[in-house]
């Protein structure tokens, strides 16, 4: 990863206009790299240094953007005359994911600009939604038949291989185009020149169907430690592949997402989102947060003689509270975890209730204990034990509240990110507010009669 001091020394260089030299660096540059370097000089060096960069390197540099007004401010730096040139260097995937942002008057501009198999090709790809293994996946790969021996898929690898996406796997495939087998590189290298693929392909192939949500694609190569993994339709005809790197995105993308819900964001926001769009994403989760703060406050009005009597109450009231909340975002990021890694399933509910329920009640024996030596010593002992009792119960019933609450959405099949810490948490604060001023009007009737 390339630091601010190399990115200054490199503008320096640039600045300096030797050609030569910068173009030479430049060409070594890493795309991601290449990337921090665009958007750290001016713009008027973005087009110098546009200049200096192959057409291949172009458009790897296009491919690293992350968010279509990058890709649109960098199209609008490139020379009318070389666009054409460079969306046809872009992998097909990529090209389609750009085309999918855009309108269909620009998109199919672009699509005339390329040759008939390569539009075809990415128009197929357009047909996918965005978050399936379609929506990955890229039609530059190499497949070959079976007949053919190790010596012939080796001559056929040499000439596919500059267009093709990875090499690593080659897909075996019949006239119609079913998938039948897979041959690793590896596999193929070592293998004697007349041997037929058919003998050394491995027939148990990992695939996916077009139609499976990108989450659930990521999760096939963790399982498996694939490099790539051959997406199939309905009548397991080979359609595309799914890379590694497309992959490690959509975990990126996936994660940063569920972050979003869980801290109540709204979902995915960027650097680039408008703040009108950012306030339409957070809003309904404040408003909601609001209206359950106003409950809470309206609680602490109708314990209002209760607390006129026995006023140091309020001194643990956000102690409680915050406790509560804590507990049930500990057990809440637990669900999740178990949820994303594909442990948790309804078999195994009542074993993850059962098991945080007994941890809650240990936690809160714990704590309970610790809270009733510190008050019965700096205060009163009566006062210990009535915050010690409403912190036990209030910590089991946040614990639970936290672990239910993602299980219930991942029953109907919502996101369970969007039991949010912030949701949880107040959520919380009404019920533990609820016990701990209720047990203390209890408490302030028996020692008053």
């Amino acid at each position: 990863m390339i630091s601010l001091t190399e990115l200054a020394e490199l503008r320096s260089k640039l600045e300096m206009n030797d050609p030569d030299a910068i173009r030479e660096i430049l060409e070594e540059l890493p795309p991601y790299d290449l990337r921090q370097f665009f958007f750290f000089i001016d713009e008027e060096q973005q087009k110098e240094l546009l200049s200096y960069l192959s057409i291949s390197k172009t458009a790897h540099l296009f491919e690293e953007m992350e968010h279509l007004d990058q890709k649109k401010q960098f199209m609008s730096l490139v020379p009318a005359a070389l666009k054409s040139e460079i969306f046809r260097e872009i992998s097909s995937d990529d090209l389609a994911d750009f085309l999918g942002e855009i309108s269909q008057k620009e998109a199919e501009t672009i699509l005339t600009k390329l040759d008939q198999p390569e539009a075809e090709n990415v128009r197929d790809l357009l047909h996918y939604p965005e978050d399936t293994a379609g929506g990955l996946m890229t039609t530059e790969y190499v497949h070959i038949m079976s007949e053919i021996t190790a010596s012939e898929a080796i001559d056929q690898l040499r000439r596919k291989a500059p267009d093709a996406e990875t090499i690593y796997y080659l897909y075996v495939v019949d006239d119609s185009g079913h998938l039948l087998g897979v041959v690793s590189l590896r596999e193929l290298l070592i293998a004697k020149p007349e041997v037929k693929i058919h003998d050394i392909m491995y027939e148990r192939i990992i695939s996916v169907p077009v139609d499976l949500d990108q989450e659930e694609v990521a999760k096939v190569f963790t399982r498996y430690d694939l490099l790539a993994v051959p997406v199939v339709d309905h009548n397991h005809y080979l359609r595309g592949i799914v890379t590694v790197d497309d992959v490690m995105d959509v975990l990126i993308e996936e994660a940063q997402e569920d972050f979003a819900n869980f801290s109540g964001g709204g979902g995915d926001q960027g650097l680039f989102i408008s703040p009108i769009q950012a306030v339409r994403k957070r809003i309904p989760w404040l408003i909601l947060l609001l209206l359950i703060g106003l409950i809470t406050a309206n609680l602490i009005n109708l314990f209002k003689p209760t607390t006129q009597k026995l006023p140091i109450l309020l001194i643990f009231m956000p102690m409680i509270a915050g406790m509560t909340g804590n507990a049930a975002t500990q057990s809440l990021a637990t669900v999740i975890r178990f949820i994303s890694n594909g442990e948790l399933t309804k078999e195994n509910y009542g074993k993850l209730l059962r098991q945080e329920s007994t941890i809650a009640m240990l936690i809160g024996l714990f704590c309970s204990l610790f809270i009733l030596g510190f008050i019965s010593l700096s205060y009163d002992g009566r006062l210990g034990i009535l915050v010690a009792v409403c912190l036990f119960f209030t910590l089991i019933i946040g614990t639970i509240v936290g672990t239910m609450i993602p299980m219930v959405l991942q029953a109907f099949k919502i996101d369970p990110t969007v039991a949010s810490g912030p949701l949880i948490t107040t959520i919380n604060d009404v019920v533990s507010l609820m016990i701990y001023f209720g047990l203390a009007t209890l408490f302030v009737q028996l020692i008053s009669s």
